[in-house]
């Protein structure tokens, strides 16, 4: 693909809009992502933490720079885990969707908060350019993929349609007329916060060459969502009556 046609492809912001609008929204559209393709920042001590990245643009053939999926993670009352992509993402029925609203149907608080406990989680996943990574300095220069959550992808629907009229819209995945990310980590109550971090003034990626070479690295996110990355319904209700002890219906 040549510079000129990256360049009009990766600025069109329409369609970014919309797909972020419906992205973000609660309707839904053995993880292969220990590997080396796969980045994440890490945090001090402390719970601090600091790196500098460049969302890219989708490769060739795809139709947005991310993908989604929604996923369970909760430990069981004898300290087995259940940790499995939703079938909600493909969607499909889902065995601890269907667990969790019978729970929440009783009305009994206690069911309801482990209901709550159980819930799903929202991932997106997109291809990234690491520009700072001061605790891996290693991984500067190089194309990742990187797994988020609703938190920042909030602040790319923000700089991708603002909210105040004297905020200029950015395409956050476009290398030349995007901008750095500066992911800031704070650990707030147990958790990682991601409330600091923002994106730096627009600016080029780098000359045509870098921007050239960078694309071609972009990784395919379609295994996010291939369905040979789910497991079966009947598999996930096994494994949620063993983790859960399940053997009977809920009290309620």
């Amino acid at each position: 693909m040549s510079f000129a046609n990256l360049k009009s492809r990766s600025t069109d912001m329409s369609k970014l809009v919309t797909a972020a609008q419906e992205a973000s929204g609660q309707t839904t559209k053995t993880n292969k992502y220990d590997d080396d393709r796969k980045w994440k920042p890490t945090v001090d001590d402390n719970g601090n933490g600091y790196a500098v990245i460049r969302f890219l643009p989708a490769m060739e053939g795809a139709d947005m720079p991310w993908e989604r999926y929604w996923d369970h993670g909760f430990k069981g009352p004898a300290g087995q885990w259940y940790i499995e992509k939703s079938l909600t993402t493909l969607n499909k029925k889902d065995p601890v969707s269907e667990y969790n609203t019978t729970l929440w149907n009783t009305g009994i608080e206690a069911n309801k908060e482990s209901a709550r406990k159980q819930k799903r989680r929202l991932h997106y996943v997109s291809n990234v350019y690491v520009v700072s990574d001061p605790k891996n300095p290693d991984n500067e220069g190089r194309v990742f993929k990187y797994r988020f959550g609703k938190k920042i992808f909030e602040q790319l629907k923000e700089a991708i349609s603002p909210a105040f009229e004297d905020e200029s819209a950015i395409n956050p995945f476009d290398m030349t007329e995007g901008a750095n990310f500066k992911i800031k980590i704070r650990k707030v109550d147990g958790y990682w916060n991601y409330d600091k971090s923002e994106f730096d003034s627009p600016s080029p990626l780098g000359d045509e060459v870098m921007i050239n070479s960078t694309f071609s690295q972009v990784h395919s996110l379609s295994e996010v969502i291939s369905p040979d990355e789910f497991k079966s319904y009947d598999e996930l209700k096994e494994k949620l009556d063993r983790v859960l002890g399940l053997s009977g219906a809920v009290s309620g």
